[in-house]
């Protein structure tokens, strides 16, 4: 696998996947370079969505296709954003106002109640019929601050403060958020997957 359609246009994911694949060998393109619209995501689960989304690029595109659902679980809100993650305040991908959202949920909530994890569920599939897809999971572990911090990472990283760090996921430098987060620790589990299989 030399080249791999990322199945997402985010180009923040886009960015950390190919941080993360620099020493496979391996080339990663978004699905929107190639004229691949996104898939209606109805799955009830993070892997039923990566699914969806691998699936539909693979059989696109022909290539090999990765794909990450990932998201923010409030355990106060009972998982929420969650799968909606992205779209939680409305409109798709409007990170200013999803997290206007959560704080307004949040206001008021002390500390110890802000309990959340990152989530991503990664599926590679290394064609369209693949029976045996390879699915890892990971997840990442803090709280929710009362006010952003920081002007990097993307999506809820502002307000994400991760066990055992003093800065928020925004804040962090870009390889040691690589290898701490949910992403990195998914994609750290399907690389050694991957060498299983060769």
């Amino acid at each position: 696998m030399h080249r791999i359609v990322l199945a997402s246009s985010n180009p923040g994911k886009l960015r950390e996947f190919n941080a993360l694949f620099a020493d496979s060998g391996c080339e990663v393109v978004t699905q929107a370079s190639l004229g691949i619209d996104d898939v209606e995501e109805t799955g009830l689960t993070f892997v039923e969505n990566a699914l969806l989304k691998a699936r539909h690029a693979a059989q696109v595109s022909g290539l090999p296709a990765l794909a990450d659902d990932s998201g923010l679980c409030v355990e106060a809100l009972k998982g929420a954003p969650g799968l909606y993650s992205a779209r939680y305040a409305g409109g798709h991908g409007d990170s200013a106002a999803n997290n206007a959202k959560l704080l307004r949920t949040l206001d008021s909530m002390p500390p110890d109640q802000r309990r959340a994890f990152f989530m991503c569920a990664l599926v590679l599939l290394r064609h369209a019929a693949d029976p045996t897809p390879l699915i890892v999971e990971g997840r990442w572990h803090g709280r929710v601050l009362d006010t952003p911090r920081g002007p990097g990472g993307f999506g809820y990283d502002p307000l994400f403060l991760p066990d055992g760090q003093t800065q928020s996921a925004a804040e962090l430098d870009p390889a040691l958020k690589n290898r701490l987060s949910h992403r990195g620790q998914a994609m750290a589990k399907l690389q050694a997957r991957l060498a299983e299989l060769t």
